[in-house]
């Protein structure tokens, strides 16, 4: 069998010029801080000019966009997916290249993943592991965030190889998940001083662990085992108390975090009012398309397999002013 790379097809030299110089014209430039009329021009993959077209001599051989009415964005950063991921006896059915192949096609250019190591597994080798996974196939820029699963003298040690040498300089702590991911408050403090010396920020899953194992046996006992349960062991103020919690503890260590997935209207009350007690110090947050678009309302009474389609954790809420009022944190 021939060890010989295969080989590679030819592009005639008139074709190459137009894959690696686009010239886009007449477009809205939309930055994070103003918008404006001006042409771009790329070659190679990079943006070599930003401008009026008056400014500018186009070279031959390139490939001319018309953006007349158009607006021309940034790409976008998911930093927040679980492509190929393990996880209760199942796997995430989007892999490294349809989940990056549709990140593109709808114009977000680079991830952010998740290693979540397994309880006593080496963070150096799960983190191997996903990049197995990721390299041969992404379709786009990706990076990784790293779990901190458990917690002993090697982990820490192994979080400072990650982010001194690997590149990794975020990573994601569970207060839910009991008995397989969450972890103490003892520990937290310890992982977000860690985290803090070696210049990194901390991510957390804000839910309290212990109150969910604790409705999730009593729901058991009454009989309620569907998805519309889900929410009913895991209510706002469960989430809210969490994401309070978090963001003391990281105070307390003089740690920056950021919470992720904040689904609810207390929740996301509570980081606003952290965020202001530290004048914007620490805290950062995100929420979800999904809480932004729609609530828990939209899926009962709709059979077990349209119910089960909306289960995420924490879960969308049944308040209906929900994704507005999310809206409206966001944009302050």
């Amino acid at each position: 069998m021939s060890t010989s790379p295969k080989p590679v097809k030819k592009v005639p030299i008139h074709l190459q010029s137009a894959q690696n110089r686009v010239y886009i014209k007449n477009g809205e430039i939309v930055n994070h801080d103003k918008s404006f009329k001006a042409d771009v021009y790329i070659e190679d993959g990079i943006i070599k000019f930003v401008g009026p077209s008056s400014e500018i001599t186009i070279p031959g051989g390139v490939r001319t966009i018309d953006a007349s009415g158009l607006m021309i964005i940034p790409g976008g950063i998911d930093p927040h997916t679980h492509l190929q991921l393990p996880f209760g006896g199942a796997v995430a059915v989007d892999d490294f290249y349809h989940g990056t192949r549709a990140a593109v096609a709808g114009g977000t250019t680079m991830i952010i993943d998740f290693v979540l190591p397994n309880k006593h597994e080496s963070m150096i080798e799960a983190y191997d592991k996903w990049r197995s996974w990721a390299d041969p196939k992404v379709c786009c820029d990706y990076g990784l965030h790293v779990g901190i699963t458990w917690w002993s003298k090697s982990v820490s040690e192994e979080i400072g190889i990650l982010c001194k040498e690997l590149g990794v300089n975020s990573f994601k702590t569970f207060m839910a998940y009991k008995g397989l991911y969450q972890l103490n408050d003892s520990d937290l403090l310890d992982v977000f001083e860690r985290i803090r010396h070696l210049n990194g920020v901390a991510m957390v899953h804000a839910e309290n662990g212990d109150i969910i194992a604790k409705n999730t046996q009593r729901l058991l006992a009454e009989g309620i085992n569907g998805p519309e349960g889900h929410e009913l062991s895991r209510p706002e103020e469960v989430e809210a108390e969490a994401v309070h919690r978090a963001c003391v503890l990281a105070h307390q260590a003089a740690c920056p975090l950021y919470v992720v997935h904040v689904m609810s209207k207390s929740a996301g009350i509570e980081l606003a009012r952290a965020r202001h007690r530290y004048r914007g110090r620490y805290i950062m947050g995100e929420t979800l398309a999904a809480a932004l678009g729609t609530d828990a309302t939209c899926c009962q009474h709709l059979g077990f397999d349209h119910e089960a389609a909306h289960v995420l954790s924490p879960p969308l809420r049944p308040d209906k002013t929900t994704p507005e009022f999310l809206m409206k944190l966001l944009a302050k």
